[in-house]
């Protein structure tokens, strides 16, 4: 049997953040887990699945006593914040009216959303909604992949590919993915794609070079573990 690792859950601790970061008593962490989870669907929803589709990749979560803090990964911040800030203010209210805390949201711009797991799969799900030929699509998003700086791609889909009586798998990749190397940086996504004819499973992994290379956009943090890049430099 295969012993596949989730690329992300491997390296959380060692050269990857958390994406919740805040301790709790045990009392009152199942209760904030569950808030984590709703708010997370919640943007996701509000921001990805309905207009503006404002192409959001990741929301990490921060608390402190007294805020709750969202960072927002998107490749159009335009759309997020509106016009004069519209949109962002109405999302502000409506999470705090659900959560009942005081929160704050941050933006972070995803400036190569070309090379990000998240929006590659998330396009491809939506070209095969479309009926797209797959093996063309997995090409093209693959070699663009490339160009745009990434040093290795593989895209793997599994279902009812083209309508077919039967499920089947069908991948493509390019350059090198070491996924057994904690010091890599290995971007990896799984979408669904609900199509008329069942749901195709979409998994990407970019492999985007080492750690040490150079430096990933993030937002300065005083909440616990929100850097861990432990890259050993002695």
């Amino acid at each position: 049997m295969g012993q596949k690792t989730h690329p992300f859950g491997f390296r959380v601790g060692i050269t990857e953040a958390h994406k919740s970061r805040w301790y709790a008593p045990k009392a009152l962490f199942a209760e904030l887990l569950v808030e984590d989870y709703r708010i997370r669907q919640y943007v996701d929803k509000r921001l990805n699945r309905t207009p503006p589709f404002a192409a959001v990749s990741d929301i990490l979560i921060e608390r402190t006593r007294e805020e709750l803090t969202i960072i927002v990964k998107t490749a159009r911040p335009g759309l997020v914040i509106g016009p004069k800030g519209a949109e962002i203010d109405r999302l502000t209210t409506d999470l705090m009216a659900m959560t009942g805390r005081k929160v704050s949201i941050k933006i972070v711009e995803i400036r190569n959303p070309d090379t990000n797991a998240c929006l590659i799969a998330e396009a491809i799900a939506e070209q095969m909604k479309k009926r797209a030929n797959f093996r063309r699509l997995l090409k093209q998003r693959c070699e663009s992949a490339m160009q745009n700086g990434a040093k290795g791609v593989r895209i793997q889909v599994s279902g009812r590919l083209g309508g077919a009586e039967m499920s089947r798998t069908f991948q493509t990749r390019l350059g090198s993915i070491p996924l057994s190397t904690l010091q890599a940086n290995v971007d990896y996504a799984c979408v669904p794609s609900r199509t008329t004819y069942g749901i195709i499973g979409v998994k990407v992994w970019v492999y985007k070079g080492m750690y040490t290379e150079g430096e990933e956009d993030q937002v300065e943090s005083k909440a616990a573990g929100a850097r861990a890049r432990a890259r050993g430099r002695r």
